[in-house]
């Protein structure tokens, strides 16, 4: 990673309950989601998008997962 994340420990508690459920989920924080917390607006923003994409129920969650996949590849990311 070229940026540093934020230790989760030290994120505002929006960031630390984002990050103890995908803890649970995966079994640490999205890597990704370490750096956008460096700045809390960011993050929010990051989260909307998501929450956005999984509540509209207009794109079926294999495909979002798909295109989400494909992107990290584009971009070298080693998810």
């Amino acid at each position: 990673m070229r940026i540093k994340g934020v230790r989760p420990e030290e994120a505002d508690d929006y960031a630390r309950r984002v990050f103890e459920a995908q803890t649970r989920k995966w079994g640490a924080p999205l890597a990704n989601h370490l750096v956008y917390a460096r700045r809390p607006t960011i993050f929010r923003g990051a989260r909307a998008m998501w929450q956005g994409l999984d509540g509209s129920g207009l794109i079926d969650p294999a495909l979002v997962a798909l295109v989400n996949r494909r992107v990290a590849a584009i971009n070298g990311c080693e998810f």
